[in-house]
């Protein structure tokens, strides 16, 4: 068995489309899915591939500040290709609202055997990207 969708709900689409738009299309997914308000991209041709929604929630009640250390999922990991295309991102990663985290320690952030940046969006979502383990040793 495998995911079949991951749903975030965002208080900010547009901002959240931004970041999280061009980070999946640098990691080679999809646009899949769009309708007001929200989009999905699929991360493999298949029709059984795993999507990520993004959606602006309807019902904002509570006026809280984005902390990644709330309750829920955190971090979201995905796969980021070979060391290189890894590095590129990262060096990217500032000019699309995504913001390094623990970069006195990139790209052992996570411990020696693993190469890996630790990123966050404006929303407080945390994603960790991971280099392929073929290409670290």
């Amino acid at each position: 068995m495998s995911v079949h969708h991951i749903e975030l709900w965002v208080a900010d689409f547009g901002s959240a489309q931004a970041s999280w738009g061009w980070l999946l299309g640098e990691l080679g997914w999809t646009s899949f899915q769009e309708w007001p308000g929200g989009r999905s991209w699929r991360s493999g041709a298949s029709p059984g591939a795993a999507y990520l929604c993004i959606e602006e929630s309807t019902d904002l009640l509570r006026d809280v500040e984005p902390d990644r250390r709330r309750v829920g999922l955190n971090p979201l990991a995905l796969h980021a290709g070979q060391p290189s295309e890894l590095d590129a991102l990262v060096a990217a990663a500032p000019t699309h609202g995504w913001a390094q985290m623990f970069a006195d320690r990139y790209p052992h952030a996570g411990g020696p055997d693993q190469y890996a940046a630790y990123l966050e969006n404006a929303d407080g979502f945390e994603v960790e990207l991971v280099a392929s383990a073929a290409a670290q040793t």
